[in-house]
């Protein structure tokens, strides 16, 4: 099975040292370390890790700005690590998308089960994510081809079931999607309408 890949973010040395020991012990493959959120947000770009783990009080842009980019741009998602357990923080963590919440200190043994759930929340947040995004393309298909379907039934008097047949067999035959064949039919109605 291969290695989860991570990249740690904090501004301590000893900490990200410490932490590089940690996961390598608990079978994770850090790929990458940072000393600021710039940083972490650069490496994460370039080396596409499976998940980043980073504290919030960085140098220059904290872990919650980074990890919120991070998370906008799908990279990975991001377990934050903190001394601080303020309510404030909290809650820019959960806008910021954040999978995942330590409070410093912790142990080798609260790692793990904080990747493995932050990993499945990431893998359910782009299922669902996938999910809209194919619901909205079935969407517009629906509405381009119930509009084509409405043109051929003005235009050549067929029924609605004959002009959704005669869709269905142009994208067979043409080897198309019903949703170009249906937009192709729309587009000639409306460039026949300007002539």
């Amino acid at each position: 099975m291969e290695r989860c890949r991570v990249i740690v973010a904090d501004d301590e040395s000893i900490v990200r040292m410490d932490l590089r020991e940690m996961l390598d012990s608990l079978g994770y493959l850090v790929v990458g370390e940072a000393g600021d959120g710039e940083s972490a947000v650069h490496l994460s770009r370039e080396l596409r890790p499976d998940v980043v783990i980073m504290d919030i009080k960085m140098p220059g842009m904290d872990g919650i700005d980074a990890g919120k980019i991070l998370t906008e741009e799908r990279i990975a998602p991001v377990l934050l690590l903190t001394a601080y357990s303020q309510q404030d923080l909290v809650e820019r963590a959960k806008e910021a998308g954040v999978m995942a919440y330590i409070v410093k200190p912790f142990h080798e043994a609260d790692l793990a089960p904080a990747i493995e759930v932050a990993l499945r929340r990431w893998t359910e947040f782009r299922a669902l994510e996938q999910e809209v995004e194919d619901l909205k393309e079935a969407l517009e298909t629906r509405k381009l081809v119930d509009r084509a379907k409405g043109i051929l039934m003005d235009t050549q008097g067929l029924s609605e079931a004959d002009a959704f047949r005669r869709i269905q067999k142009t994208s067979m035959d043409q080897r198309k999607p019903m949703k170009e064949v249906a937009e192709a039919i729309v587009l000639a109605h409306e460039a026949g309408k300007g002539e």
